[in-house]
């Protein structure tokens, strides 16, 4: 993705900062200012979601958390959808925001939040049918690139930096494995929700058959596979040592990837929670496969795809740390080396039960849902979230984990958003939903980061993928437990 190093000021029409807002009910309408953009000039409009927005804003005691929602969880639908029809199926481009191009990623994690609302709204059902149409096409036309145009034709603005097999229609391509694993996410979860088998066509099944067999050239065990890709580029992370097929490893079942959630290149290619979210990828898969009872020519190699990399999982994910014991590695090269850290892009280490979980379940039991894989995970997550996690940053706005994308001392919403939808600690929930009410700085908006010492200070002021989670997070808590929005 591409770099938004520089900083914004955020300022309210009026010309003040926002950046201190008053709490619930003491707080005026005066506070809370019409932000979101005129019913005239959003891309597609849902019943469903308008009814939740209006219930929600109505019944909670907090005002500002209120207006957040109704600013941040419909953004996704407001601004970043391009919603018809080709070939006789529903196609839906999802653009992350301020940059005019699909990830597989983020149009996802964008939409995941809306599922629950597809039985009472059947046009939206249909929007995120398109997104599994539109993401299968662009698996079929590439599995290796990560983000796509909706002009099949048009040539990306890397073409000239990018070393790589760089096709028309591609914005950019950087093996990532989860960009494999979010649509079978998405894909299960919605027919999870509407039971509906119409997406899972042969287009659907050729473009699985195309995640098996990238995620099997990419343990590379028969040689390094036919992905390169090196980048002209003045950032280090945007580019891959060794020629272009990283640093070396030794083949042990894991699945070798170029560059993390964030876009920046891995340091070690065995990236854990990709691998981790990979595993239960193939699970869902195996599931959606075994019960509409299709694809029977692809349930073997998946579950032998799956056993291997368990196995592999199981040797090579967790180290032990010195004062917070078993924990998981972030990146390992199956040598014996690892890095302990964690990055705010999901999937992440903080963020394995969530994506572990089915839609409904709230399992906090990752690694074959086993007790010694729920005991490392609270171990990393406490070490994630404290100093002996290099990038995590805590100072006077706040705290949080970032990463090497926008730089130190940068805070990313998502990941205190992460880590209120892992716990089960209603203080833990509380306190991350009082730190994400003064992170906005007057916006109404979420943003990809703020700086730890002053959130008028941040990066995307148009960032869909972070406002949806944080409607998602509200919506779930205003279900579970609404007293913590009082």
């Amino acid at each position: 993705m591409e770099r938004r190093t520089f900083l914004r000021q955020s300022v309210l029409a009026s010309g003040a900062v926002m950046a201190g807002s008053r709490i619930g009910a003491a707080a005026s309408a005066a506070d809370f200012p019409v932000v979101r953009i005129p019913a005239a000039r959003r891309k597609f409009k849902s019943q469903a979601v308008e009814k939740i927005i209006r219930e929600v804003r109505e019944n909670v005691g907090n005002k500002e958390i209120g207006w957040l929602f109704e600013n941040c969880f419909p953004n996704t639908l407001d601004t970043t959808v391009d919603f018809t029809t080709a070939g006789g199926k529903p196609d839906t481009y999802v653009i992350t925001g301020d940059i005019d191009a699909m990830w597989l990623r983020d149009s996802s994690a964008q939409v995941w939040p809306y599922l629950t609302l597809c039985k009472e709204d059947k046009d939206l059902q249909q929007l995120i049918r398109g997104v599994i149409h539109r993401q299968t096409s662009c698996i079929l036309r590439d599995p290796y690139a990560n983000a796509f145009y909706k002009d099949t034709s048009r040539v990306s603005e890397w073409k000239k930096t990018d070393v790589t097999d760089m096709k028309p229609g591609i914005h950019e391509r950087k093996w990532e494995i989860d960009s494999l694993c979010y649509p079978i996410r998405l894909a299960y979860g919605y027919w999870e929700v509407t039971g509906d088998k119409s997406p899972f066509d042969g287009d659907w099944l050729a473009a699985m058959a195309k995640v098996l067999q990238t995620f099997r050239e990419q343990q590379r065990k028969d040689g390094h596979g036919p992905y390169t890709f090196q980048r002209n580029s003045q950032y280090a992370t945007d580019s891959v040592p060794m020629g272009g097929y990283g640093y070396p490893t030794k083949k042990v079942g894991l699945i070798h990837s170029m560059f993390r959630p964030s876009d920046d290149a891995t340091i070690y290619p065995f990236l854990i929670p990709s691998n981790l979210f990979a595993l239960s990828s193939l699970r869902n898969l195996r599931t959606l496969l075994q019960t509409l009872a299709i694809g029977k020519e692809l349930d073997r190699p998946a579950f032998a795809l799956e056993t291997d990399l368990g196995n592999a999982l199981n040797e090579h994910a967790i180290v032990t740390h010195p004062v917070f014991g078993e924990v998981f590695a972030y990146e390992t090269d199956g040598f014996g080396n690892h890095t302990l850290m964690d990055d705010a892009n999901v999937p992440s280490l903080l963020a394995l039960p969530y994506l572990q979980s089915t839609l409904f379940s709230g399992d906090l039991s990752v690694l074959n849902n086993d007790k010694r894989g729920y005991t490392v995970y609270q171990n990393t997550r406490r070490m994630l979230w404290s100093e002996a996690n290099p990038f995590f940053f805590r100072g006077k706005a706040g705290e949080g984990i970032g990463g090497p994308h926008v730089g130190l001392d940068m805070v990313w919403p998502i990941s205190i958003i992460v880590r209120a939808l892992t716990s089960h600690d209603s203080q833990e929930v509380s306190a991350c939903l009082k730190q994400l009410q003064h992170c906005h700085a007057g916006t109404g908006f979420m943003h990809e980061s703020f700086h730890k010492d002053d959130v008028s200070k941040y990066t995307r002021k148009w960032f869909a993928w972070a406002n949806t989670l944080f409607g998602e997070l509200v919506l779930k808590t205003y279900r579970q437990t609404p007293a913590l929005l009082s």
